[in-house]
């Protein structure tokens, strides 16, 4: 199966690795566990803008959990250890494992991650990108 690029006006150029980025994302599956937000955090004092990602996981502790940041994908994954010697009447909240992946844009820094009352949450910073104009010469040749 063939696939037809979906950048690909001729005003586009070097907008490739978004096409890769935007093939990946939609290749991803996810089965929506563990549910999330992702909120915009107003610019405060020095601060730029923010985003905050916010994970509902509840039954996680600090240790069962991980974040790495692998090129510009951020990871997060969840394991927990199914206990043995527990006998369950009823068993509703089963032990389960996660990975979910968010796509950083080029320049997003990762702040930091708390856990609080069964929700992690992952400050990320999008810097104001400096404004360059740069005048380019035109050679004469004759």
């Amino acid at each position: 199966m063939s696939r037809i690029p979906t950048l690909n006006s001729p005003f586009l150029l070097g907008f490739d690795t978004i096409e890769r980025a935007l093939d990946r994302v939609t290749r991803t599956a996810s089965d929506g566990y563990p549910p999330y937000n992702i909120e915009r955090l107003a610019r405060a004092d020095d601060q730029p803008e923010r985003l905050r990602i916010t994970l509902a996981v509840a039954g996680f502790s600090r240790d069962q959990l991980e974040i790495t940041l692998e090129e510009n994908q951020l990871l997060i994954r969840g394991r927990q250890v199914e206990e043995r010697e527990r006998d369950f009447l009823h068993r509703g909240i089963a032990a389960r494992q996660f990975q979910r992946a968010f796509l950083l844009a080029e320049g997003m820094q990762v702040l930091g991650a708390d856990l609080a009352n069964g929700l992690l949450s992952v400050d990320l910073a999008r810097p104001e990108p400096e404004r360059i104009i740069r005048k380019i010469d035109i050679l004469a040749k004759d």
